[in-house]
């Protein structure tokens, strides 16, 4: 924040860059979901990046992130989410960070509803189009009922078909 008679302080990456790098993300971790390849997606981070998830650790270095995300994607009900819509994001010009809401929507059980649960997530740039780090944090307390309520949704699709 800048203060009155001093000029706000410039970050080290355009607006631009910072901009593309995120659109890019969202348009890669899409077709990831849709795909179940996630290795364009672990990609975005730098080598040595940190990616913090709350329910299942922290992974050092962009193939522990391939590793996890792969693996963990892959397993049920995980690989039934496969969209990761924004609703919102902030981007923090200064740092180089994006701080974002972001869905993880499931795949339509047969109702036509739409069944997610949101996380914050806070990415940091590290130039170059990739991420340094990635930090998500989730209420589970949010996310019990949503699969609950899927996996219900999907068992009286497939009961009705």
């Amino acid at each position: 924040m800048a203060v009155m008679g001093q000029a706000a302080a410039m970050g080290q990456w355009t607006r631009e860059e910072l901009q593309r790098a995120h659109d890019n993300y969202v348009a890669v971790a899409q077709e990831a979901g849709r795909t179940g390849d996630w290795r364009p997606w672990a990609e975005l981070f730098t080598p040595d990046a940190t990616y913090v998830e709350h329910h299942y650790g922290t992974f050092n270095g962009r193939e522990a992130i391939h590793d996890w995300i792969s693996k963990t994607m892959a397993e049920w009900p995980n690989s039934e989410m496969t969209m990761f819509p924004h609703d919102w994001c902030v981007c923090d010009e200064e740092r180089g960070w994006w701080v974002c809401q972001i869905e993880n929507r499931f795949k339509d059980p047969g109702d036509g509803n739409v069944y997610e649960a949101y996380n914050i997530t806070v990415l940091k740039y590290g130039g170059d189009g990739q991420f340094a780090s990635e930090e998500d944090a989730y209420n589970p307390a949010n996310f019990a009922p949503v699969v609950k309520a899927w996996i219900a949704a999907k068992r009286a699709a497939e009961a009705a078909s």
